[in-house]
């Protein structure tokens, strides 16, 4: 593995000033250079929308150059059945990553339309299960 492509939903924008006891006070932008510099040996293209055509576009745009895909779908995770056809579709190995533990939050979060089109789910460590979520990607690729 050596491509990957992160993308996250809405209202990930406003990480660090959105509600910081449930999704931690790291900005998108710092999320993002932590990612980077932490997988260094990786290439990583990361995308941001609040747009649910937009993220689709992105992620078929750049289906063929990514050997994976960690996403956080944000809201979209219990309403998009588009956004999750479209992560099925690529075929791929992608990862579903949330910064809270949707489990243990208000009833209509606890589904998510992606768990089935995923091959793992990360949530409730904040940054670090975008760290779980790529190490699950290379470990993957190592069997």
């Amino acid at each position: 593995m050596k491509n990957v492509m992160i993308v996250n939903g809405p209202n990930l924008n406003l990480l660090g000033e959105r509600d910081v006891l449930v999704y931690g006070e790291m900005t998108l932008l710092e999320l993002n250079s932590f990612l980077i510099k932490k997988f260094s040996n990786l290439e990583i293209r990361t995308f941001q929308s609040n747009h649910e055509g937009q993220l689709i576009d992105w992620i078929q745009e750049n289906r063929n150059w990514a050997d994976g895909l960690v996403i956080n779908p944000a809201g979209y995770t219990h309403t998009s059945i588009a956004l999750r056809d479209t992560v099925e579709a690529i075929r791929i190995p992608s990862v579903e990553v949330h910064l809270s533990n949707i489990k243990n939050r208000e009833p209509f979060r606890m589904n998510s339309f992606f768990s089935d089109v995923c091959v793992a789910s990360f949530m409730g460590k904040k940054e670090l299960s975008y760290v779980d979520g790529i190490n699950f990607l290379l470990e993957l690729e190592s069997k």
